[in-house]
């Protein structure tokens, strides 16, 4: 891996992330947040329909399969969908904080192809958190949960409030989400990184 930037670098004085106690249990599914994201909603026909798993302490785990739509090279996957499934798994990490945050900046390694047909295993870990910054990582293996890493990223999240959604989200997709009358999907709508 090449090395991290210094922005992704948790200052000295930057704590251990604490697992929120109402957070998922390990091994909870954690479903999708929203049902249009392109990273685990199921209504979008493309997407890459990812499911992600709370792990032990502040870790989670996910698995996608790459599809004919996520190629890039004829083949293989695409890089920037690679890059969305690390950062989507990533962004899933917040729920065990039970905060909403943002990408902030994801920095991705690209170390082998990845083709077609391919099931995905990633798993991510928050390592730090400094104020509103949390930093995490997160590797994609092939062949298995113990395969040959094929992509690796290191991200920064910045928490923010619902309200960075409502101002700057399209007002059709915000009242939608906002007038749903579940209000579990209602609230999960902006509880992760869109």
């Amino acid at each position: 891996m090449t090395a991290t930037s210094a922005a992704l670098t948790p200052p000295a004085d930057a704590i251990p992330p604490v697992r929120h106690p109402d957070a998922p249990a390990a091994g909870e599914l954690l479903g999708a947040h929203y049902e249009y994201c392109f990273g685990c909603g199921g209504g979008q026909p493309h997407g890459l329909h990812l499911e992600a798993r709370a792990g032990e302490g502040v870790t989670v785990t996910a698995e996608f399969t790459v599809t004919p739509d996520h190629q890039g090279a004829p083949g293989l996957a695409h890089g920037g969908v690679l890059a969305t499934a690390l950062d989507e798994t990533l962004g899933s990490l917040n729920w065990l904080l039970r905060v909403i945050a943002v990408t902030g900046r994801l920095e991705t390694d690209f170390v082998r192809p990845v083709p077609v047909g391919t099931v995905l295993h990633l798993e991510a870990e928050i390592t730090a958190v400094h104020g509103r910054k949390i930093f995490s990582t997160a590797v994609g293996r092939i062949g298995g949960p113990e395969g040959p890493v094929a992509v690796r990223a290191d991200a920064l999240f910045v928490e923010v409030k619902v309200d960075h959604f409502i101002d700057n989200g399209r007002p059709e997709e915000i009242q939608a989400a906002m007038s749903d009358p579940d209000q579990v999907r209602r609230a999960r709508a902006f509880e992760v990184n869109p």
